[in-house]
């Protein structure tokens, strides 16, 4: 937390109290769509996969969160709503989980957590995000696949439905992508 905005000794006190170690496993889900998110997630160990349905069923990535990342289904704690995503464990996972009506009580009481806050939303919500939807929009799948590819140490950990997933084309398309890339 401190690498977006230092936090005092007492809030951080504050925050160890509200804080849940919790063990997953592999193809354990975290959040199932239609629930309520009612916590927010830092990944200390593992990877997750955040994900919605399509209508024939199929998994569609959005995100990956790996170590040392906060997953929650942010949209739905903060409207209230059943999360319209899923979060598994792609990897067995060892996430600190906090209550989303707690910490957001205690970014009101708390100056530095506030400026947390928004320092980590500026960051992933804004910086990280928006290129990721320009890509989306503009960019061929093999372009984002070579975007994915950058970050070695998530692609290794990704098997070749979630990379086909997350780029929206089917298991036979990434394989013609990967083999006109190698050659």
């Amino acid at each position: 937390m401190n690498a977006y905005h230092v936090l005092s000794a007492e809030t951080i006190e504050v925050l160890k109290s509200i804080f849940q170690v919790r063990h997953f496993r592999k193809n354990d889900l975290i959040l199932r769509a239609g629930e309520y998110a009612k916590y927010y997630y830092f990944v200390y160990e593992g990877l997750l996969g955040y994900y919605k349905l399509d209508y024939q069923g199929d998994i569609i990535y959005k995100l990956f969160f790996q170590e040392n990342s906060f997953c929650a289904s942010t949209t739905a704690i903060i409207t209230d709503q059943p999360s319209s995503f899923n979060i598994i464990a792609l990897e067995d996972a060892a996430l600190i989980q906090y209550p989303a009506k707690t910490f957001r009580e205690l970014v009101n009481k708390h100056h530095d957590l506030a400026l947390f806050q928004i320092a980590y939303l500026e960051q992933n919500w804004v910086v990280k995000k928006e290129p990721l939807e320009i890509g989306l929009k503009w960019q061929s799948a093999k372009e984002r696949y070579l975007e994915l590819y950058k970050n070695q140490h998530l692609f290794k950990r990704l098997k070749q439905h979630h990379i086909a997933s997350y780029l929206g084309v089917t298991p036979t398309q990434l394989s013609r992508i990967r083999k006109e890339l190698k050659s």
